[in-house]
């Protein structure tokens, strides 16, 4: 019911925000009586900020077009090169003929599905496009994946990411973003147990819950607090009618936004009426900057039932993973078979979703990787978001990462 009434509101809304946009469009033309003033600066405002705080968010594009490798500018193409109900793999494309051999490692960026869009890693993309040949897995919105496609949960996630390396073929390097880096894990010692001879060269793990019981967070605390049964009882709906996935049971992403927001909700009224004043002031260039920003963030997408309650119960309530209890359609996933992929995990120090020491026990459950195919680092100053993304991430960070790749490349 709770899914219907939010459809409803925002239905109800829409006059109002077609209203306000009109208002603001109004006002700040030249011709209006209050342009310029600041009464009329204030409505113009309310008007957009009304507008901007109401609609909904579509998904963004990722908008790379081109990157610079040696100072030399090479055009860049987004392309869907493999597609499933639940997610495309999209390829960066660069211009062949100007990438040099030693910026030509295979490299897919395994995308959260936690209520964002892959979008999200742009920044991520945009760093590693230089030095790689770079992939990354697009999650569909569940709400748009129709019931007849059947469900998708944890061992689904397992499966793509061992389908995707089998296309992208030998000597593929993984990279996972969060939540990701326990099914990539996963996949990883399945493909090293069977010889699989598309087991990724490396992975390197950013900022993952591979042990959420080392420096618990208060995400973390939360989860164990109120257990498996009360995430199943409360925050799973069915998705409504006209969208395509009408009667798919989702983990809605306005609830997942509302959690995000509720963490952190001092900061976000602050930033939001510092984004009213620079309306008002005529400051465009922070007004643009709040934008962009929550043009990402407050797109969300929903996610499905059985994966959500999966990895809740599996990875957050029973530490299956760093027990030994992890299982992958009833065989159980052995971390000690992993012996032929390099690893690497990178933490922030302030990272206030995964606790630092929580990615780097894969150091530990990972026993037989040899020493010189292991690498970590704890990146100071920087939280979750921190850690793939922003100017420590492009300039400390992604150096370390491509170096480590380059390393096991070199071994090969």
């Amino acid at each position: 019911m709770l899914y219907q009434l939010f459809e409803l509101n925002h239905a109800a809304l829409s006059p109002w925000r077609a209203a306000a946009k009109w208002g603001a469009a109004a006002l700040g033309h030249e011709s209006h009586p209050l342009y310029g003033t600041e009464l009329g600066r204030t409505l113009a405002a309310s008007c957009e900020f009304f507008e901007t705080s109401t609609r909904r968010y579509g998904k963004p594009e990722f908008g790379l077009s081109e990157t610079k490798i040696g100072g030399v500018t090479v055009p860049v193409c987004e392309e869907v090169v493999h597609e499933t109900p639940f997610c495309r793999l999209l390829h960066f494309k660069r211009e062949e003929s100007l990438v040099p051999e030693d910026a030509r490692s295979r490299l897919m960026i395994v995308a959260p599905l936690s209520g964002h869009y892959a979008t999200l890693l742009r920044g991520t993309v945009e760093a590693l496009l230089p030095s790689h040949d770079v992939y990354i897995t697009d999650w569909a919105d569940a709400r748009m994946v129709p019931l007849s496609e059947g469900a998708f949960d944890l061992d689904d996630y397992i499966d793509h990411v061992r389908d995707f390396c089998a296309f992208l073929g030998e000597g593929t390097h993984l990279l996972a973003v969060c939540q990701p880096s326990v099914p990539v894990l996963a996949a990883t010692a399945l493909m090293n147990e069977d010889g699989d001879a598309h087991a990724p060269r490396s992975i390197t793990l950013m900022g993952g819950p591979i042990d959420t019981r080392v420096n618990p967070t208060e995400v973390n605390n939360f989860a164990t607090a109120q257990g498996y049964d009360w995430f199943a009882s409360n925050v799973i709906m069915s998705v409504p009618w006209p969208h395509p996935g009408h009667g798919r049971e989702v983990y809605p992403g306005f609830l997942q936004l509302s959690g995000f927001m509720a963490m952190n909700i001092n900061r976000h009224v602050t930033a939001h009426w510092d984004y009213f004043t620079h309306l008002v002031d005529g400051d465009g260039s922070s007004a643009t900057k709040h934008r962009d920003f929550y043009d990402e963030y407050l797109a969300v997408m929903d996610l499905p039932a059985e994966y959500y309650l999966q990895t809740i119960r599996r990875v957050f309530v029973e530490h299956h993973l760093p027990r030994g209890l992890f299982a992958y359609r009833g065989r159980k996933v052995d971390l000690t078979k992993i012996s032929r992929t390099g690893l690497m995990t990178v933490e922030g120090e302030k990272d206030d979703i995964s606790g630092v020491g929580q990615t780097l026990a894969a150091q530990v459950l990972c026993k037989n990787i040899p020493d010189d195919m292991r690498a970590h680092h704890e990146q100071e100053g920087v939280g979750h978001y921190g850690v793939f993304n922003g100017t420590r991430w492009e300039e400390e960070i992604e150096p370390l990462v491509s170096a480590f790749i380059k390393r096991q490349d070199a071994r090969a």
